[in-house]
């Protein structure tokens, strides 16, 4: 009778190991060649936090590297403008290139990035602006993760502006959405 019970519980011990083994080696994230698309709720303001907006941004992305993701990002904002003569509010868009490095390979993953792009519509001069970001995506599932981005955009007109831009017209966008890696 001992060697039964010893019998059967070492079979269950041991049937046991494989979904132990599995579910420590879950791989979260992407890896090259992968893609990712993200749907967030975007804001943002001038630098004295006078004005700002609120909107959707949608990105698309392919990863060159396990930890490093190139893509293109979509905006659609309403805005709300103080200044002088201003009546009514606004809406507008931009649509930028994106290039960002993930730190870790885990479950929470940093990262830091840069991107190109224009601003246009309602309200808004249309310009051409360069940022950088850094933010957080946190896997809550294998390919699925909430994601948190703050980017500081200078806007520019030419390349005369840039120069002077980051110091004196840039503006901040925030970012709170979910991603899927596929």
């Amino acid at each position: 009778m001992i060697r039964i019970k010893t019998a059967a519980i070492t079979f269950c011990l041991l049937g046991a190991l494989p979904m132990a083994v599995s579910a420590q080696s879950a791989e979260f994230g992407p890896r090259e060649g992968d893609r990712e698309l993200s749907l967030s709720g975007t804001g943002s303001n001038d630098r004295d936090f006078n004005s700002g907006t609120f909107g959707v941004t949608g990105d698309l992305g392919w990863y060159l590297q396990d930890d490093m993701v190139a893509g293109v990002r979509q905006s659609v904002n309403y805005a709300d403008i103080e200044g002088e003569g201003v009546t009514d509010d606004f809406w507008n868009g931009s649509t930028r290139g994106y290039l960002n490095y993930q730190f870790l390979n885990d479950q929470t993953r940093p990262f830091v990035g840069a991107s190109l792009g224009g601003i246009y519509g309602d309200g808004v001069n249309d310009s051409a602006f360069a940022g950088l970001e850094a933010g957080l995506k946190y896997y809550v599932q294998t390919k699925t993760y909430f994601l948190a981005r703050a980017e500081y955009q200078f806007l520019f007109s030419d390349t005369n502006d840039a120069t002077d831009a980051f110091q004196d017209e840039g503006i901040w966008a925030y970012t709170v959405g979910l991603g899927y890696n596929f």
